[in-house]
Parts: C-alpha cells; sequence; structure tokens
C-alpha cells in the first residue's frame, strides 16, 4: 500500500484489494474509486436542505413546545445537549442548511462534514425526544459520520482509497442492518403474530391509497404480502455478498422499488434511509457515462461515424 496522497484520502492508484488482506478485513477494507465518495458526498449533503424543510419540517414545531415536554434519547441525557427553545432550534436549522450546501461543493471537507454530521446529530435529538423514535435516518446519520474521513476528492477522481472503501462498506452495513433489525423487532414486540395478523390490513385501512385499497378484497394476500417482507429482512445479510456493478444496480433499483411500492400502497416513505442506499451505486462511472453521452451527440444530433483514416470536415 502505497502512502496516502496529500488530500488525506488514503488513496492508490491500485483498484483490486490488497493481495494481504483477507476474509472480512479485506471486505471492510477493499479499495473503492474516490469518485464515487465524491459524487455520493455531494447527494447525502444536498438532501440536508429537503430532509430540514420538507421531510422532517415538522421538528421546527418543537422550538414552540413547552420545555417540560422535551425526553431526550439517552445519547441526550449523556451529552451536554441545550434543550430546545427557538433560538436553539431556529440556530441549529440555518447552521445545518448553510453548512450542508457549501459542503455540497467540496469545501473544507473534514471540517465541514464533521459540522454537517454534529448539527444533523443534534437535529435528530430534538426530532426525536418527544416520544416519537423512527428507524429510518439511523444509515444516512451514518453516512454524515463517514463521509468527513474521506478528506478532499473529485467526481472524476480516477484514484481508489481503503479509507473510501471502509466508509462505504460502513454505510453498506447500516442499510443492511436497518431491514434485518426491523424484523428483529417485529419478532421481539409482535412475535409470530405479526406476519399472521392483520398488521398490513390496518395500515391500509388507516393510510391505503387507490392502489392498495383493492388488496383488502383478496383474502390471504396481505398476510403473504407480511411473510414475504419478514423472509426478506431476515435475508437481508445475504446482500452483503453482492460486489459487481451490475449487481449492484440491481439491489438498489429492487430496494428503491420495494419502497417506492410501500408509498404508493401506505404513503410512507423512507427518504433518508433510500439516499443511504444510494451508497451502493458504483458512481465512479457517472462522469465517464456523461462524457460519453456528449461527445456522442454533436450539434443536438447523433455524431457521425466515420471510415477508417478518415478526416472530419473542414
Amino acid at each position: 500500500m502505497s502512502a496516502a496522497p496529500s488530500s488525506g484520502a488514503g488513496a492508490t492508484a491500485a483498484a483490486p484489494s490488497s493481495p494481504g488482506r483477507r476474509g472480512w478485513s479485506g471486505w471492510w477494507f477493499r479499495p473503492v474509486p474516490l469518485a464515487r465518495i465524491a459524487v455520493f458526498r455531494t447527494i447525502a449533503y444536498l438532501f440536508v436542505p429537503v430532509d430540514v424543510f420538507l421531510t422532517t419540517a415538522w421538528v421546527r414545531a418543537h422550538a414552540h413546545v413547552p420545555t417540560e415536554w422535551y425526553a431526550p434519547l439517552t445519547v441526550g441525557r449523556l451529552l451536554p445537549l441545550p434543550t430546545p427553545t427557538p433560538a436553539v432550534v431556529l440556530a441549529v436549522q440555518w447552521a445545518l442548511v448553510g453548512t450542508a450546501l457549501v459542503a455540497a461543493i467540496g469545501r473544507a471537507p473534514r471540517l465541514l462534514g464533521t459540522a454537517v454530521f454534529l448539527l444533523y446529530f443534534e437535529w435528530m435529538v430534538v426530532a426525536m425526544s418527544y416520544g416519537k423514535v423512527d428507524h429510518d435516518r439511523i444509515a444516512y446519520l451514518v453516512a454524515l459520520a463517514v463521509l468527513p474521513t474521506i478528506g478532499r476528492v473529485r467526481w472524476r477522481d480516477k484514484r481508489s482509497s481503503e479509507a473510501a472503501g471502509w466508509a462505504m462498506a460502513a454505510v453498506f452495513v447500516t442499510v443492511m442492518l436497518t431491514y434485518f433489525l426491523a424484523a428483529w423487532a417485529k419478532m421481539r414486540f409482535g412475535g409470530w403474530d405479526w406476519a399472521t395478523g392483520s398488521t398490513l390490513t390496518r395500515a391500509i385501512v388507516r393510510r391505503g391509497t387507490m392502489l392498495s385499497d383493492w388488496t383488502l378484497e383478496t383474502p390471504g394476500l396481505l398476510v403473504g404480502a407480511q411473510w414475504a417482507m419478514l423472509a426478506l429482512e431476515f435475508a437481508a445479510p445475504l446482500m452483503l455478498l453482492v460486489w459487481s456493478a451490475r449487481a449492484r444496480v440491481a439491489l438498489v433499483l429492487f430496494l428503491l422499488g420495494f419502497h417506492v411500492a410501500v408509498y404508493a400502497s401506505v404513503a410512507i416513505i423512507f427518504l433518508p434511509h433510500c439516499v443511504a442506499i444510494l451508497s451502493i451505486l458504483p458512481w465512479e462511472r457517472l462522469p465517464g457515462a456523461a462524457r460519453r453521452l456528449r461527445a456522442g451527440t454533436v450539434g443536438g444530433r447523433p455524431a457521425e461515424v466515420l471510415p477508417a483514416g478518415a478526416a472530419p470536415p473542414g
């Protein structure tokens, strides 16, 4: 392994894994192209204002809730975090959005990336300390935590890095655990009655759409869907065996398709988790694909293919 470059990304020019690494150690530190980090980091940071102003816009309402209703999560009790007041919530909101937008263009990736993580962490403590804790944000939070460890990278960075491999592996494992632990929680709190009961029926009665209401008239369909969901969630560790670029794209399409289907059925979407899922994609191929697309058109029309040895016109 050659010395890390001055960018601090821990990068090398070699793409394959180090020959001395075996087993899980090799899986965790398998080099990943830095261009993948650059593209995903832009996506992750640009999602912050979307989350703050749309997905979790309700968090701002906690600024006007009586402070005695604040029941901080365990981490909020262990750390000296401020009690949410209008000034605190407003300061965290705008500091988070402003820092994320600057970090999205690649400025001071370690400093600003760390600030984004800490501010979003506090935003989540404010969000989840009033009796409701969502499970769709842990993978995205882990992504924000590991991205600052990579340092400065560019979309067309051709180097690979074991540090980048570890960061993406951490997000990948957390995405997997989100599904696996969801199944574990179903069994822990609901037992097998979760799969044999009326869980989805109740959800569709309460939040169903025109695309899902018909399932209430099909006996056994929703119970079968519950069993299938439970089986897939328990099988989630198998996704860690996926490595080739095509298989990763197929996995992402499957996972995103599942969440789109859930949204179409009961109007529930786990957007932060979906952003974390995007880290699985081989984003390093995006700049090259865009360049080939531009090169394939001339003046908005398909480029002419010249015979071998022929000179271009003009």
